[in-house]
């Protein structure tokens, strides 16, 4: 077992640590959706990356298994792209992707979990969707992911270029961009998956973790006002 395959480990540190953030800022104000579904999301990555840990310290298992592709694959980025739909969108937009979103992630789950394994994929105890027997699976997840990859890293870049039209507004264009590519991350270190290269997932993983944290902590941090209206004061962000 390379060091490599104890990333993981401390993404799910840093994970908590974000996710303590994201809950002491829901509780200034409990009505923000935007930041509820954050503090979801990440609590969907920390899963993930903690069936990923249980990998390298305890081995290969089938439950665990699917409890990864569950949590990496379908829940990974969809509910840090709902906060940014609930930030950008109105309501009834909001409330309505949220609940076709859940459907489908629920009812892809519940096949993850009836799908038999191709034990013979299995290699080195590397998690991989090339184990699960029901193949059309994985053309499923595909559209949950460009989903989250529209609205996080699509709705960071449109926050990014609104902001970039005034100098005050520099620390959340900067924040934005920074969410930006930690969004895409993951994103492309999942793609090695499929090639059998779990390794470079748990790397891009933690990095990816990094710069959304970095900047949502700009933004937390700027003192100017914010374009969108779930963000004015007293919410900071």
């Amino acid at each position: 077992m390379h060091l490599i395959h104890y990333i993981p480990v401390l993404t799910t540190l840093f994970g908590f640590y974000f996710f303590s953030g994201l809950w002491m800022h829901w509780r200034g104000n409990k009505k923000s959706k935007h930041i509820s579904w954050w503090m979801i999301g990440v609590g969907c990555y920390i899963a993930g990356t903690i069936t990923e840990s249980i990998n390298t310290l305890s081995g290969f298992s089938v439950a665990n298994f699917k409890a990864w592709y569950i949590t990496g694959a379908l829940l990974g980025g969809a509910p840090l792209a709902q906060g940014t739909v609930y930030l950008l969108f109105k309501r009834k937009f909001a409330h309505t992707s949220a609940l076709v979103v859940a459907i489908v992630i629920f009812c892809t789950a519940v096949l993850v979990l009836l799908s038999p394994i191709r034990y013979e994929n299995i290699t080195e105890g590397r998690l991989a969707g090339k184990i699960l027997g029901w193949t059309f699976i994985r053309y499923i997840t595909p559209f949950i992911n460009i989903y989250a990859f529209i609205f996080l890293v699509g709705g960071a870049i449109y926050s990014a270029i609104r902001y970039a039209r005034s100098p005050a507004f520099k620390k959340r264009f900067l924040g934005n961009v920074l969410i930006a590519v930690g969004g895409m991350l993951p994103g492309i270190g999942g793609s090695f998956t499929k090639f059998g290269y779990v390794e470079v997932l748990y790397v891009t993983e933690l990095i990816g973790l990094i710069f959304i944290y970095a900047g949502y902590l700009t933004i937390r941090n700027d003192k100017a006002a914010s374009l969108y209206t779930v963000q004015m004061k007293p919410l900071i962000v």
